[in-house]
């Protein structure tokens, strides 16, 4: 199975940043403009890019929507969006507009009867987010924890048909201190479908670690701080894991 890398642009009042677990009042900006970060990672030879409206998520509305249909339709790559996603308008919107696939988050958990019926009308072009916390699912840009557990929500919509989910850790994330390899093999294991590991890779060694799985389903990794604090460049990820 392919391992893919997934180079990350949070974007938030129109620039990259990062947090810290997920905290708005903990923010590095790395970046005046995502378009031109996206840009820099297809030359490094990205096939993929991971973005998430920061703004979206907060205030439940498409926010930084600009920059992704920028780059999705300007670039030669696929790019994933998640964030502020909450009706079948905003997916039909992403994909009319060249993105190759649409994240749900927060609306599984509020609506999952949407959820599962955006994934039987638009197949794989859906993927499931889960953000875990204590192996919970939190929620609204992980202002709220739900009572939900991560692994039942994630079988709960693979038994939908949902092929891909989007797997974080928020202890880990943003804190450059390795992903939670057992959290996202287990959920790649309890659903059978392909889980992108998010939150925690620091080093090249942690993509290997991952990679590890990948015959398991863990089927890629979304990488960002790491990137962005210089531990490791896109081209270094794609040849040392690669995509084959």
């Amino acid at each position: 199975m392919a391992f893919t890398i997934y180079p990350a642009i949070d974007m938030r009042g129109g620039k990259c940043v990062r947090l810290i677990q997920g905290d708005y009042n903990k923010e590095t900006v790395y970046g005046d403009s995502p378009f031109d970060m996206a840009k820099s990672f297809k030359e490094a030879g990205a096939s993929w890019i991971h973005m998430v409206d920061l703004d979206g998520a907060k205030d439940g509305k498409r926010v930084n929507d600009t920059f992704v249909v920028q780059a999705a339709k300007e670039l030669n790559v696929n790019v994933q969006i998640g964030g502020g996603i909450r009706t079948e308008e905003d997916i039909v919107h992403y994909l009319q507009n060249g993105v190759t696939r649409v994240i749900i988050g927060s609306m599984a958990i509020s609506n999952p009867q949407f959820a599962i019926d955006m994934i039987k009308k638009y197949g794989k072009q859906i993927a499931i987010g889960i953000d875990a916390k204590d192996g919970y699912v939190a929620t609204h840009g992980w202002l709220n924890t739900s009572e939900a557990k991560a692994i039942e929500v994630g079988k709960r919509f693979a038994d939908a048909g949902c092929e891909t989910f989007i797997f974080t850790d928020i202890a880990t994330d943003g804190m450059l201190t390795g992903p939670n390899i057992e959290a996202v093999k287990q959920m790649a294991i309890e659903t059978g479908k392909n889980v992108i590991a998010s939150g925690g890779v620091s080093s090249l060694e942690d993509l290997v670690n991952l990679k590890e799985y990948d015959s398991q389903g863990v089927s890629g990794a979304i990488v960002g701080k790491a990137i962005y604090e210089g531990r490791f460049t896109v081209a270094d990820a794609l040849k040392k894991v690669g995509e084959s």
